[in-house]
Formats: C-alpha cells, sequence, structure tokens
C-alpha cells in the first residue's frame, strides 16, 4: 500500500476523504493576511503568533447513497483585536471546529447548501486548505470585540456646566425663515 503525502496548500479533498487522511500544523498568523489585518493597530500581529491546525478526511455513508464526502477542520489561534467600548486592545482566543461536505459542482453545492444545516462545498481538485481555514477563523471572530471589563473607566462626554443653556438650533432656524418673508 502507497501512503501518499498531502499538500495543504493544494488539497485532492476527495483522495483525500477516501484514505481517512489527517495532517495537522503550524502557521505563522502572519501568513494570514485578512485575519492578521483584524488585529489592533497597538499590538499587530508578530511572527511568532501561531495558528494551529489540523485537517481530517471522512467518507460518511449514508443509507440508499454513494458515500459522502467530507473534510473536518480544527484551527486555533489568538488575536488582539481593538476594543469598540474602550479602544484598548483585547485579546480573543479564535478557534473553530468546521465540519464540511464536498458534493460535485458549484450548482449542486448551492442548492444543498441552501436546503442543509450542513455547510456544502463544491469539490475540486486543488483545494487551498489555509485560505479555507483563514475564511473559518474569520467568521469566528468576535462581531463587537469588547473586554468583559474595560481596563480604565470610560468616561462620560463633558456636558455643559450647570445654569448655562445652548441656543435652540431649531429658533435660530425659525428666525431666518421669518426674516426671509415680508
Amino acid at each position: 500500500m502507497r501512503i501518499r503525502h498531502y499538500d495543504p496548500l493544494h488539497l485532492d479533498v476527495e483522495s483525500f476523504a477516501r484514505d481517512g487522511a489527517c495532517l495537522d500544523g503550524v502557521w505563522p498568523l502572519i501568513e494570514l493576511e485578512r485575519l492578521s489585518a483584524c488585529a489592533a493597530p497597538e499590538e499587530p500581529v508578530q511572527p511568532e503568533q501561531l495558528v494551529h491546525w489540523q485537517l481530517r478526511g471522512e467518507l460518511r455513508n449514508v443509507r440508499g447513497n454513494d458515500a459522502e464526502i467530507w473534510l473536518v477542520l480544527h484551527a486555533q489561534t489568538e488575536l488582539s483585536m481593538t476594543c469598540q467600548r474602550c479602544l484598548k486592545p483585547v485579546r480573543f482566543p479564535v478557534g473553530v471546529v468546521q465540519n464540511l461536505r464536498f458534493v460535485q459542482g458549484e450548482e449542486a453545492a448551492a442548492a444543498l447548501d441552501a436546503e442543509s444545516e450542513d455547510d456544502v462545498l463544491a469539490l475540486s481538485r486543488s483545494l487551498d486548505a489555509r485560505a479555507l481555514l483563514e475564511d473559518e477563523l474569520l467568521l469566528a471572530l468576535p462581531l463587537i470585540p469588547k473586554h468583559e471589563r474595560c481596563p480604565e473607566p470610560l468616561h462620560a462626554a463633558e456636558s455643559d456646566p450647570p445654569g448655562e443653556t445652548k441656543p435652540n438650533p431649531f429658533a435660530v432656524l425659525a428666525g431666518w425663515k421669518g426674516a426671509g418673508t415680508d
């Protein structure tokens, strides 16, 4: 039996699944440019920051149908993002475990994806697993990054000193309107 070597940057998903193969490793976070761009400017991604990942191919038997091709991916890293309350950096662990089903053709993938709760992709002979992992990690980022408790108290906007009132801007407009009529 010949042992195949799989390249995660050019992965033949069908062969990978049929062999029940597994791959794992690390990539420098800085190489995932779209994900790195989400980092807080005060704490940019450093060369030593890593993304730990694992891929596993599977054939899942479905009663009465051909076996389905699946790719199970795991990825984790840590990223500093800008807190939307205090605007200071906040570190987040970012991780994903995703089961992806592969089918022949874009049309079949779109139809099944719409009617199924599974994530469905079109099968290709050369999948860039790093780009796929980056997509999944981007989807796992918090929509609104914020500290549970900001490190510094938030300051309220300065208000007008007591007893001092500002003119009503609509009163000024009313005065202009009245000045234009005879």
